[in-house]
């Protein structure tokens, strides 16, 4: 029997994938490749979009070649993205009129600022369950309108296009036909109202944004439309979803309760909250999860902006490692960081604090203080970011989390994943497959086109690949998370003296 595949397209933040899955829920097949990340001035984050989609149909032909399929054997394709990243561009001629704005970006802070101090955080929270930050998409789009000669005017005239990255990828894949979203990225450029599942016009109205700009929202599992021109034999786009709802679907987090961690350039943690949004009274954000046929899924989501970001850095800036599998050698050279703290605010600082103007900071140095303390001391700090979002999103559900299911790159490492479980004293769970961001944009791609039957034919293929159990001493922990908690007082008290 002829075998058929899925060809799943995650589009991150430093790299684009392919990944062919079979019916098993197995990958078959992967390709990856980096893009050229800008950074024009400090705080902000740039990438060009041509590079993205070039990236990303470059990853798509060495899979399918490498893997020996071919075209007619994809039933459909699935697609996930990097969320809040902004792109506008011309819909006669298809070219962005600027890079893409990153959703670390902190550009637009200061209009933060401004619309925090004009009262209108609790409007947006009610209509969008976020809070106000650059970290979104709406901000961005002003500021390309009110930046970029003659955008404005051509957004007025209904020339121009927005879309978060899933939305630029669709349009490409299908020639220009197709200008769509799905829910769960909607749900994250601060314009669409998360209870109604439309794009709102009150804020449209605050962020001067021209309606006629929008993608059209749909459901997350769905028959889009067909690829053309990359692609001979017209294959279904069949699924979309958000980066961190995609991984929440792979992590087969389907039932109430059931919480993921996602290690990627950044770390993000969600609870599947049911069919109801939960508003957060820990300045976490509601968000949704995805919509399949009638039905949508909500998530309490913390958003840790600096997580495997902080090894690249290490890399790339400081320049203590050669390649970012070398972290975990130098940081095993200690047996522990001796004191040595790692705020990696280089973004500000996202869930709890939704600090914009905070900065890396590493305190506790001495002369003693070495590159392995400081390689140690930055995976703990992933590990840290992820026990205070932990913290808030049991206080809002009032639920003790036993189990943390977790995916991504860092999750490869076995020390960190340990010293995760012990900070958090919880279970943590490492998918057998992690690549289960590409793996829930699969399988909502499968879902929509009969791959897979059902819900319950998805839950049969998640197995658990290694289970990492609290093992550090109580008096140890404690006295860890207080010098974490002194790090950030002081990573906020240089952001407050700046901002003053």
């Amino acid at each position: 029997m002829k075998k058929r595949y899925i060809l799943s397209l995650d589009q991150g933040t430093t790299s684009s994938r392919a990944i062919l899955f079979g019916s098993d829920g197995q990958p078959v097949a992967s390709s990856q490749k980096e893009f050229t990340q800008i950074f024009p001035q400090p705080g902000r984050v740039e990438h060009d979009p041509a590079e993205i989609w070039s990236s990303q149909a470059g990853v798509v032909a060495e899979v399918v070649a490498g893997s020996g399929a071919d075209y007619s054997d994809i039933v459909a394709i699935g697609i996930t993205n990097q969320r809040e990243t902004t792109v506008v561009w011309n819909r006669r001629s298809g070219r962005p009129v600027y890079n893409a704005i990153v959703w670390q970006d902190r550009r637009t802070a200061d209009m933060c600022d401004t619309l925090r101090a004009e009262g209108h955080g609790a409007m947006i929270a009610e209509k969008t369950g976020l809070v106000i930050d650059a970290y979104f998409s709406a901000t961005k789009v002003k500021w390309i309108l009110d930046h970029v000669d003659g955008a404005r005017a051509a957004a007025e005239r209904g020339d121009l296009a927005f879309g978060t990255i899933d939305s630029w990828l669709v349009w490409n894949l299908t020639g220009g036909r197709l200008h769509v979203t799905d829910v769960s990225n909607a749900s994250r450029t601060m314009l669409f109202n998360i209870r109604s599942l439309q794009w709102d016009e009150e804020l449209l109205s605050l962020f001067e944004i021209p309606s006629s700009m929008l993608p059209e929202v749909r459901s997350s599992s769905e028959i889009y439309g067909h690829s053309t021109g990359l692609f001979a034999s017209g294959i279904p786009v069949a699924g979309i979803a958000g980066d961190q709802q995609a991984a929440m679907l792979g992590q087969m987090c389907v039932d109430e309760g059931m919480v993921k961690n996602t290690y990627g350039t950044g770390c993000f943690m969600m609870m599947n909250t049911g069919s109801e949004p939960m508003r957060s009274g820990n300045r976490l954000l509601t968000t949704v999860a995805w919509k399949i046929g009638d039905n949508t899924t909500y998530a309490l989501e913390g958003s840790i902006f600096i997580g495997g970001a902080v090894v690249q850095w290490l890399r790339d800036g400081l320049g203590i490692i050669r390649q970012s599998s070398d972290v975990e050698t130098l940081a095993s050279r200690v047996s522990s960081a001796e004191g040595v703290c790692f705020v990696p605010a280089f973004a500000g600082l996202g869930a709890p604090y939704w600090n914009q103007h905070a900065r890396g900071t590493i305190t506790g140095l001495t002369r003693g203080t070495t590159a392995a303390h400081i390689a140690r001391a930055a995976l703990e700090s992933i590990a840290f970011q992820t026990l205070d979002v932990l913290l808030a999103m049991e206080k809002d559900s009032d639920l003790k989390i036993k189990e943390l299911r977790v995916d991504g790159g860092a999750t490869v490492n076995d020390s960190l994943m340990q010293f995760q479980a012990d900070i958090l004293q919880t279970d943590v769970l490492r998918s057998a497959v992690t690549e289960t961001t590409a793996l829930g944009a699969a399988f909502l791609a499968g879902l929509a086109t009969g791959f897979w039957g059902g819900m319950d034919d998805l839950r049969g293929l998640w197995q658990a690949g290694h289970h990492f159990v609290p093992a550090m001493k109580p008096e140890e922990r404690n006295r860890l998370i207080r010098e974490w908690n002194r790090a950030v007082k002081s990573a906020a008290a240089w952001a407050d003296d700046a901002v003053r």
